[in-house]
């Protein structure tokens, strides 16, 4: 008998209405379209309105991927969210998508891993597949960063937009027999690097401030080192090069980041997936609106080798690899 194997057969996703420009930002601080441009790549951001919230925007972007693999809500084993900006302490943002899209069945957690929360939750949701404790698992990354990042410090407020993006895995049946779905994910993290990007403050510590704080050098140091030393691993583990890769899907941080990991990868730019630019950072959403947007623009198609990688606070990194 075959392995069971998780296949990646929806896509969906939500970005606010409000798109908040370089030069809308620089009439309230000191900086410029140029001066983010030259540092980041970004020219614009998606920023969640009053009616914009984890939950919501995980559901829309759950739902548009459902109706991608034509499967129904109670179709659905489980609910993993990958986020750092829950609308609530608990219960769980999944439980609350659960409530939102009519499940009644099957389980929901919430996975905080920073910009590596897509990564993560992926490896968990196809680790309940390949166990079998379910056939198919919404996994979604939510963020809305515009509500912890400090607005008065250009440092970092010009990095980060809000948005949701989600994917659906499948358990692969036997007419699923040419589709190789998720090859193996790695992930890691290091704790001794947790104060060069976090969050001062939570629930528990209610006198910080709760604004994200980074040191913006030293995360894109070990940036580039862990993430193409992660790709790397992924390749070696599966046999695979460099050339193999049809696209490299990355967490969208920063231009420069992305530019940096695909040239030690000698992988050219038309083999990457950029949505930063238009996006900025929206830390776990990051990879799946990208797959989403490539997927549904037709350069992602079937069988397509896709290698996927994200840094965040913790820091925390990984890659995953799947034949889509």
């Amino acid at each position: 008998m075959m392995a069971r194997r998780s296949l990646l057969v929806g896509f969906g996703g939500y970005l606010p209405d409000r798109i908040v420009t370089n030069d809308e930002l620089a009439t309230r601080l000191d900086t410029s379209d140029e001066w983010i441009r030259a540092r980041t790549g970004i020219a614009q951001r998606h920023i969640a309105g009053p009616g914009d919230t984890a939950v919501s925007m995980a559901s829309a972007a759950a739902s548009q991927a459902l109706d991608y693999a034509g499967m129904r809500a109670g179709d659905v084993g489980a609910v993993i969210v990958g986020t750092s900006t829950p609308d609530q302490a608990f219960p769980a943002t999944a439980v609350r998508v659960q409530a939102e899209l009519g499940m009644t069945g099957g389980f929901g957690f919430d996975l905080a891993a920073a910009c590596s929360g897509f990564i993560y939750a992926l490896s968990m949701a196809d680790s309940l597949i390949r166990s079998g404790q379910v056939d198919s698992v919404l996994v979604i990354g939510s963020e809305v960063y515009s509500r912890i990042v400090d607005w008065s410090d250009r440092g970092t407020c010009v990095l980060f937009g809000d948005g949701a993006g989600a994917v659906l895995l499948r358990a692969a049946g036997d007419e699923d027999e040419d589709r190789a779905g998720i090859l193996s994910t790695h992930l890691h993290s290091d704790g001794r690097t947790g104060d060069l990007l976090y969050v001062d403050g939570a629930v528990g510590q209610r006198e910080k401030s709760g604004f994200l704080h980074m040191r913006g050098r030293d995360v894109f140091r070990h940036a580039v080192a862990k993430l193409s030393d992660s790709v790397d691993e992924v390749l070696r583990v599966n046999g695979l090069t460099h050339g193999d890769v049809s696209w490299l899907v990355p967490h969208q941080a920063n231009l420069r980041i992305i530019e940096g990991v695909a040239r030690k990868l000698e992988l050219p730019p038309e083999r990457v997936i950029v949505t930063v630019d238009r996006h900025a950072n929206t830390s776990a959403a990051s990879i799946p609106l990208a797959l989403n947007e490539a997927v549904r623009d037709g350069r992602i198609r079937p069988g397509d080798l896709v290698l996927m990688e994200a840094l965040g606070g913790g820091l925390t990194w990984g890659s995953a690899l799947a034949r889509i």
